[in-house]
């Protein structure tokens, strides 16, 4: 297949460059560059069945050729990112996202939207299920990735209804791993940057919120599924095993294997308390959930981290 992933430079759109890459399909990776790194997708230059675009797809793309599946992940995703390009948050959301669909209409190739958990803000129900609606503050600090990323949702099912577009819609709960951004600004990064560099793990709030981690490679593999099935609906793909930040750190000690300082801050404006997935959905329709431990993660990270920190 000839599959096209816009913010293929980022963390998660370059490990799908690399799974479709291995499975025997062109890839063709657009990114502006704007939050992704050329370093993510440096090794697949080399493959003749990869093209790197450097575009930015808020404005229009025109493709040559057939084009069999669009995934677009193309966005600041870190809390750091897009508060610091709020702007150009909205606009890959809503613009970006429109002109991928108009790219997969004029193709009339399969398209999937990466959406986030972050569409259902600070949830007063927990585990969240696709169902729900959601708890977002639209003109707080966090609104302008909040509500991007809600209506991309919501003109994906436009698109998919009135023009009869295949479509995908993947909610993406917490994900670490390998080629995350040093300066991400999310737990995990923070916390291993932190460790590596000899400094206090910072803690927002007293560290009894909770998050859950899921593992890169199970992501991928949720998203791979979710490609190959018929389901059009949002679908939550993360880990379940719900973990405070307390619980995260002392995972984390054991790795390291001693114990780490922490200094604590306050809470940011409206930080979620509570993230967590309902996954039925994923098992019962793709018989997908995630497999790996997060310590086996974690291991893998931090090596990763510690091979890029000097």
């Amino acid at each position: 297949m000839r599959i096209v992933v816009s913010g293929g430079a980022g963390f998660l759109g370059s490990h799908l460059c690399e799974r479709f890459l291995n499975e025997g399909h062109e890839v063709i990776c657009i990114d502006n560059l704007l939050t992704g790194d050329r370093n993510n997708v440096a090794p697949f230059l080399k493959s003749s069945k990869f093209q790197f675009l450097e575009l930015d797809v808020s404005k229009q793309v025109l493709l040559d050729g057939p084009i069999d599946s669009i995934l677009h992940f193309a966005s600041p995703a870190s809390p750091v990112d897009y508060a610091r390009l709020p702007i150009p948050t909205l606009k890959v959301g809503a613009l970006g996202t429109h002109n991928m669909l108009g790219l997969a209409k004029a193709h009339r190739a399969k398209f999937l939207l990466a959406s986030t958990s972050e569409v259902y803000g600070d949830p007063l129900v927990s585990p969240q299920k696709e169902s729900y609606w959601g708890n977002v503050n639209p003109i707080g600090p966090r609104g302008v990735y909040d509500e991007a990323k809600r209506f991309a949702e919501a003109i994906t099912m436009a698109y998919h209804r009135e023009h009869n577009l295949d479509t995908r819609i993947v909610r993406i709960f917490n994900t670490y791993g390998p080629r995350m951004k040093l300066s991400d600004g999310r737990l995990i990064p923070n916390m291993l940057v932190q460790h590596i560099r000899g400094e206090l793990l910072t803690i927002y709030g007293d560290g009894k919120q909770t998050r859950s981690f899921c593992y890169v490679d199970d992501l991928v593999e949720g998203i791979v599924r979710l490609m190959k099935s018929d389901h059009s609906d949002p679908m939550n793909i993360g880990n379940p095993e719900e973990r405070t930040i307390l619980d995260f750190i002392r995972v984390l000690e054991e790795i390291v294997g001693k114990k780490m300082p922490v200094a604590y801050k306050p809470l940011p404006t409206d930080d979620p308390k509570v993230r967590c997935p309902d996954i039925a959905k994923a098992r019962t329709l793709l018989g997908w959930e995630p497999r790996v431990p997060l310590k086996d993660g974690l291991q893998r990270t931090f090596e990763d981290f510690r091979s890029r920190i000097h």
